[in-house]
């Protein structure tokens, strides 16, 4: 622990098992993802949000309940406090009186994956990781290429062969060693698992290390901050590897253990789409654990996530909210794209526009009201999916010149 960060130890999710946090660490012995823990009392006298004003406006004002032990030690590019705006328009169209739009495709490399990235490899640069290795559905790579590049580490990314081109063109100009794979990002992942060793690469898969959850949490700090201390009734998220979610739910446990709210919580909604839905149909058959989805369909890169290796800590946070689940067609997620757009002008991309198709169902089914405070994510911005989204424009000649008179 120092005194920029509290961070004391690393707790398996699944046996309880502590390990130090002094040295690089994937999954515990049992298999399961670790997760951070903090001297919170500790953290509690510096941290307040009174406190904030004077503070750096990125996700570091944050910094004692974030990993890195120094300011010198944070690799940044300036991400986080992405804006919450206000959706009247959306909103009416849904039923829905007070609606927001987090807005995360504003972060520095266009996605939320930056705020877990800028925490991941703080420390891997921090614990002697020369290399790291990501695999990605798109914008995890495009965050790890970054973030790699400005802490000057070694990236090798590993996606599929038909995410869309902007994704593995932003990691090339990083200077990432791109590798494109016929498959899923779960199919990315075992080759990742299976070099790695042998290439010396540090595995920053989602949920293999501890530390891009504790970047993905601070999006719970800055809605607290943004509603002026308070928290809304719900939180609707597009889940692949589930890392937000968790991640969030984490941040406002330890939000009332320092003192800045009591045990009132959102509710987690959880937003996958209809060809890969591993959680929602979890969730719908009361299981504990997710199982692998064979042969996904969708065609929405962030959402094609087969097995969730959290599944367990989603599951619990969707629960213990009082939270549900919602599967949407892909048809929905472009239409609610064009939605979003021509209502507020937000350039949303296919897995944040799989919320605005989820709300409408919900609405319909009773589980959310009209009147609540509800906060939808969207997790990057539109234009890296330009190539997905059916442009028909008339086309017409220019107008001829005008002769001239004498």
């Amino acid at each position: 622990m120092s005194g920029y960060s509290a961070l004391m130890e690393l707790e398996c999710s699944k046996t309880g098992e502590i390990f130090p946090a002094d040295s690089l660490h994937n999954l515990s012995p049992a298999g399961a993802p670790l997760l951070a823990r903090y001297d919170l009392e500790a953290a509690a006298r510096t941290l307040r949000p009174g406190a904030l004003a004077d503070r750096r406006a990125d996700m570091w004002r944050y910094h004692e309940l974030l990993p890195a032990p120094s300011a010198e030690a944070v690799v940044s590019l300036g991400e986080g406090m992405t804006p919450l705006l206000e959706a009247p328009r959306l909103g009416a169209g849904l039923g829905l009186g007070r609606l927001y739009i987090k807005d995360e495709g504003k972060n520095p490399t266009g996605s939320f994956k930056a705020r877990g990235m800028s925490a991941a490899v703080s420390m891997a640069r921090l614990l002697g990781a020369g290399k790291i290795a990501v695999p990605t559905a798109g914008n995890a790579g495009g965050a790890a290429a970054a973030y790699a590049a400005r802490a000057g580490l070694e990236a090798h990314i590993f996606v599929p062969a038909d995410a869309p081109a902007v994704h593995k063109a932003e990691c090339v100009l990083a200077g990432a060693k791109v590798t494109e794979v016929r498959g899923t990002i779960y199919h990315c992942g075992a080759l990742v698992a299976r070099r790695g060793a042998g290439e010396g690469w540090f595995d920053l898969s989602t949920f293999k290390e501890p530390y891009r959850a504790e970047g993905k949490k601070t999006m719970a700090f800055e809605l607290f901050e943004q509603l002026n201390e308070e928290l809304p009734d719900a939180i609707v998220y597009p889940t692949g590897g589930g890392t937000g979610l968790v991640a969030m739910w984490k941040a406002f446990g330890e939000m009332e253990a320092i003192g800045w709210i009591g045990s009132e919580r959102p509710r987690m909604i959880s937003v996958q789409a209809e060809g890969c839905a591993p959680l929602v149909r979890a969730l719908e058959a009361g299981w504990d654990e997710a199982t692998l989805w064979e042969n996904p369909t969708t065609r929405v890169s962030g959402l094609r996530a087969p097995k969730v290796l959290a599944d367990t800590l989603c599951l619990e946070a969707i629960r213990e909210s009082g939270g549900t689940a919602a599967a949407v067609p892909d048809e929905a997620m472009f239409e609610a794209q064009r939605e979003a757009g021509a209502a507020e002008g937000v350039p949303v991309c296919p897995e944040g526009a799989a919320c605005v198709a989820a709300l409408r169902t919900l609405r319909e089914r009773g589980a959310v009201d009209a009147d609540e405070r509800i906060v939808m994510f969207n997790t990057a911005t539109a234009l890296k999916y330009a190539d997905m989204a059916a442009v028909d424009c008339p086309i017409v000649d220019p107008l001829p010149e005008q002769e001239e008179t004498g």
